[in-house]
């Protein structure tokens, strides 16, 4: 065996054992029971997207896990706020704001977890303007939270298509968050540059070069691929070596990281050129890293080695836009 395909073996191994990729590799069981009850609103995308009138409301939620509120109060309230943002980003939509939901023992157990979200409100230059607080008897702490947006142009996950290059975006400028798999490449920027930065996806959705995209979330660029793919009933290529990842090495442990300012995105060849340039002007790493595909399965590569990753494939047919 060469010595890219054993480090591609192992890779896959880690992947394919990581219960981070396993979820969102198989998360339409999640959502499936809402498939019936959305109406004309398509599941599956990192917003629900309603029509309103010549655009569109973007609505999305996230929770965070308990032991990651327990941990990390502070940047799970960030976070809270950041991963939502990001969402709407990801449609090609802007934020108008956002709620929370919080279950504490007390009040002032809430202390550090409501400085997290302040501190993500006042970056961003979102408000939050209420939600639901409920003082239980348990000993932990729980944390949601959800945005409402607006977008004129969709970014969807419906519409990959087989040929389009597939790009990773990622703001390579920022730190691992203590010993978890968090790139942080927020919460020391400039607020004025994580509002552009955002901007770069509403922009990018108006001149019309990004067929589909998802933010890269819990779960890493391989776990959200394989939701992407799902979405738009295709499969894909992907190249591990070259994705932009961080000057450390650890490639394994960045494929399951959440990096604060990420993006996975499905575009025509032609206007692949325009869009890496289109980030890199604001310093955003951006690199094509594989290709869609007709047949519906996952396959990785490293170096001169490619693999098939153990993934079910999709299991609706390929999707169109109305």
């Amino acid at each position: 065996m060469s010595d890219d395909a054993a480090t591609l073996a192992r890779l896959i191994s880690f992947l394919s054992a990581s219960p981070a990729v396993v979820e969102k590799a198989t998360i339409q069981t999640a959502y499936a029971p809402a498939e019936a009850l959305a109406g004309a609103v398509r599941v599956g995308d990192d917003c629900a997207a309603i029509p309103d009138g010549d655009e569109f409301l973007l609505f999305a939620a996230e929770g965070m896990l308990e032991s990651f509120v327990v941990a990390d109060p502070w940047f799970a309230g960030y976070s809270a706020v950041m991963v939502n943002l990001s969402d709407v980003a990801a449609m090609g939509g802007w934020p108008l704001a956002v709620v929370d939901v919080l279950w504490t023992p007390g009040l002032e157990r809430s202390t550090e977890i409501w400085e997290g979200m302040s501190a993500a409100s006042r970056q961003y230059g979102v408000p939050i303007v209420g939600g639901h607080t409920t003082v239980t008897k348990s000993g932990s702490s729980f944390l949601a939270a959800a945005v409402l947006g607006k977008a004129k142009s969709l970014i969807t996950s419906f519409d990959a298509q087989p040929g389009d290059d597939l790009l990773v975006a990622v703001d390579l400028r920022g730190s691992w968050r203590r010993d978890k798999p968090f790139w942080n490449a927020s919460v020391e920027a400039p607020p004025e540059r994580l509002r552009g930065d955002l901007a770069l996806l509403p922009e990018l959705a108006a001149q019309g070069w990004c067929r589909a995209g998802k933010d890269i979330s819990n779960g890493g660029i391989i776990g959200t691929l394989t939701m992407l793919l799902e979405c738009s009933g295709v499969g894909a290529e992907l190249w591990l070596d070259l994705l932009p990842q961080p000057s450390d090495g650890d490639l394994e442990r960045w494929l399951i990281s959440f990096p604060s300012f990420g993006y996975l995105l499905s575009v025509p060849p032609e206007s692949t050129t325009s869009t890496i340039a289109h980030f890199a002007g604001r310093e955003i790493a951006c690199a094509a890293v594989g290709r869609v595909t007709a047949l519906p399965s996952l396959v990785l590569g490293y170096g001169t080695a490619q693999a098939p990753f153990p993934w079910a494939g999709v299991s609706r047919p390929r999707a169109t836009s109305p």
